[in-house]
């Protein structure tokens, strides 16, 4: 294993003992939330997976180590610092090097859980091809990963923000397997439909336990894509919240708003304009995705 990653014990005794894990990412808790809902979901988050048969390792880059599992500490100093770097695959040296705090996106987190020997991962939303991306060329470093690294990730479709054709083009151009879970669309994050079809739909979390055991087998590399809509009593209708986001999405260029200070400030603004409303949803879809991430972990993990 690689001499930076930092394991807390719960997670060293899990690996060391062959027990399920699923890693967590840690921007949505340094950038993707407020103050104190943050740090209640990502508590909340890990007791789920707990629930339900694995071991939780929420990731970040603390002293110049890639820790695998934090401190109840760690998390809070991740949930209030205001110096937190967000961290992709091309910050990672560098945030290693100067010894910053960093706190892990989709890439980065998958990067790090290949490093563990991790096969799960749970988030909210992946990133993907913003809109106006086939001119601007904004897309996230999230598919460039998932193109190549080999962990399943669950989340709630992309980020509603984003270009959500365009992005499932990108995924199948790169080959990345995307799978349903229970639906045949592509979850649009606080939606549970969109108009993008989904190529492949599962009704059992064993069913992806299988497909990533037989692509070990093959020695195939990339990552897996598992949707998982947002349970419909939390779900915020499609039409209306594209109208949010528009308005969002004009505010953002108004503002001079790009790169990665593009999302945070985009969620933040949904979430002032729903009056909260998208901040639960986003809630509840994180703990929805952690229930299925955890028997996905579990079902792989009986398989090997």
């Amino acid at each position: 294993m690689n001499e930076l990653l930092s394991f807390n014990p719960e997670v060293q005794e899990a690996i060391e003992k062959n027990k399920p894990v699923v890693v967590l990412e840690s921007t949505i808790i340094s950038h993707g939330m407020p103050y104190p809902q943050n740090v209640e979901m990502a508590k909340e988050t890990e007791q789920i997976i707990r629930d339900n048969g694995a071991v939780p390792a929420t990731i970040a880059v603390m002293n110049g180590e890639l820790k695998v599992g934090l401190t109840e500490e760690d998390l809070e100093t991740l949930a209030t610092a205001e110096d937190v770097a967000k961290v992709s695959r091309r910050d990672l040296a560098k945030i290693v090097a100067e010894k910053s705090l960093g706190a892990t996106t989709v890439a980065t987190t998958m990067m790090i859980a290949k490093m563990a020997g991790v096969k799960v991962f749970v988030t909210g939303g992946i990133g993907g091809v913003h809109r106006g991306g086939e001119v601007t060329m904004d897309i996230s470093a999230d598919l460039e990963e998932l193109a190549q690294t080999d962990v399943a990730v669950v989340c709630a479709g992309a980020k509603a923000i984003l270009d959500l054709g365009r992005t499932m083009e990108y995924l199948e151009t790169k080959g990345v397997p995307v799978f349903g879970y229970r639906t045949d669309s592509l979850p649009a994050f606080y939606s549970r439909e969109s108009e993008i079809a989904i190529p492949n739909r599962i009704e059992d979390t064993e069913e992806l336990a299988k497909v990533m055991a037989a692509s070990d087998q093959l020695g195939l590399k990339g990552g897996y894509l598992l949707a998982n809509p947002v349970p419909a009593e939390h779900e915020i209708p499609h039409k209306e919240i594209d109208a949010i986001i528009n308005e969002a999405l004009k505010e953002e260029k108004e503002a001079g708003i790009s790169g990665k200070d593009s999302t945070p400030f985009l969620l933040g603004k949904i979430v002032e304009k729903t009056e909260g409303r998208s901040l639960e949803t986003n809630i509840q879809l994180v703990y929805n995705n952690a229930k299925v991430g955890a028997e996905l972990a579990v079902k792989y993990n009986e398989l090997n």
